[in-house]
């Protein structure tokens, strides 16, 4: 990382550097130090969260999900003794495994607010580390056009077998296809009700206005690969844009993903969604011999470390290919 240009981490609207200052580590245990960036929290007014004024001082609640309470207590809770000595707080969290409020009480407003603060960087760092529980997206699982998927499988075998690294485990299940619009780390039950529940209200607050009662008649057409080289492909995904050229679709895409990173339930990536359909991945390889193998000794599968294709015949005899 370069002094100049820290990692910059975004949290309810405010933005914080991510300090590049190692300290002692354990074995098996992940631990980063954060500091409040431009200018220290506890100097500022909180407008982010809800700190209440009690008889003993002061106190603000953060919801966290069990599986990252760890990562806030630290290897021998040496993570919470740090933040409680340098905020002089008492932070009080929920047994493993149980779900609930971590409580954040102190003599002083700002001291809490700055313990709530580190909390808060924290948890976004480790939740990102997570791989991702759910995803958001637009189905295409329909018989029509799991058919075509299927007639462009059986094509790309029978005439593409040969070309390196191409195989019928590359090839996404039909009844799976879809448009992605963004991933989710969802970790606890609250925060898929969460989910649902934005899900709906979007539906309510701007899908049915931009549909206006009518169908959207999607268009997948062409394909296209994620690398620069069609010898090398990891991803090979059909276009997807609306039959009547309207932006309706991407408004809707777009929109979405800003409700759900204004949320904090996703992490924002690309300005734009880039609505595609997978429909052969190198993540899906499957190393039939080692399967075998594994079966046969453990009962279990596995799956070869991943490697490209190389796409240029599939892109030839399927240049006009549509769902």
């Amino acid at each position: 990382m370069e002094v100049l240009r820290p990692t910059l981490i975004r949290i309810g609207g405010r933005i914080y550097r991510k300090n590049n200052i190692r300290q002692q580590t354990y074995p098996n245990e992940e631990e980063e130090d954060f500091c409040a960036g431009p200018g220290d929290p506890t100097d500022e007014p909180c407008d982010a969260f809800m700190v209440e004024e009690t008889e003993r001082g002061f106190q603000c609640t953060v919801e966290v999900p069990s599986l990252l309470y760890k990562y806030i207590i630290g290897k021998k809770g040496e993570t919470r003794k740090r933040l409680e000595t340098e905020t002089r707080t008492s932070i009080s969290i929920p047994k493993p495994g149980m779900e609930g409020q971590i409580v954040i009480t102190g003599q002083q407003r700002s001291g809490v607010i700055s313990a709530r603060t580190r909390i808060d960087v924290l948890v976004e760092s480790f939740r990102k580390k997570q791989p991702f529980t759910h995803f958001l997206s637009f189905a295409l699982n329909q018989p029509a056009i799991q058919e075509k998927f299927l007639q462009f499988k059986e094509e790309v075998l029978e005439k593409c077998s040969k070309d390196h690294g191409v195989n019928s485990s590359l090839f996404q299940n039909p009844a799976k296809l879809h448009l992605t619009i963004g991933t989710l780390v969802l970790l606890s039950e609250q925060e898929t009700r969460k989910a649902c529940e934005l899900l709906q209200r979007s539906k309510e607050d701007f899908i049915d206005k931009t549909v206006g009662g009518k169908s959207l008649t999607v268009e997948v057409a062409g394909l296209e690969y994620m690398n620069d080289d069609p010898a090398m492909i990891d991803v090979l995904y059909a276009k997807v844009h609306m039959k009547d050229g309207s932006d309706k679709l991407q408004l809707i895409a777009d929109r979405l993903v800003e409700q759900f990173v204004t949320s904090g339930l996703m992490m924002k990536e690309w300005d734009r969604v880039k609505l595609h359909a997978t429909i052969m991945n190198t993540l899906f390889r499957k190393d039939t011999n080692v399967e075998q193998q594994n079966n046969a000794t453990t009962g279990k599968s596995s799956f070869k470390e991943r490697e490209t294709f190389d796409g240029r015949n599939i892109l030839k005899v399927s240049s006009n290919w549509t769902l």
